[in-house]
């Protein structure tokens, strides 16, 4: 029954990621050029990610003491 579940959540993985691979039109590209771009993309996602992690509540912080809403 586990066996089941895994398959087909692999199998749904693996459509997700044929789907990317169509919409990006990356499956035009070589293997390791694909993997360039991939190492990219989550890269530019992981700063942005932690950029936001750092910086927005910063920015929260003083937009509540603008509206003085925090003192």
């Amino acid at each position: 029954m586990a066996g089941m579940a895994l398959a087909r959540a692999w199998k749904r993985m693996s459509w997700f990621y044929y789907q990317y691979l169509l919409v990006t039109a990356l499956y035009m590209l070589e293997p390791w050029e694909r993997t360039v771009f991939n190492s990219m993309l989550v890269s530019v996602v992981g700063m942005a990610l932690y950029t936001g992690y750092v910086f927005i509540p910063q920015h929260i912080m003083a937009i509540l003491h603008y509206f003085e809403i925090v003192q």
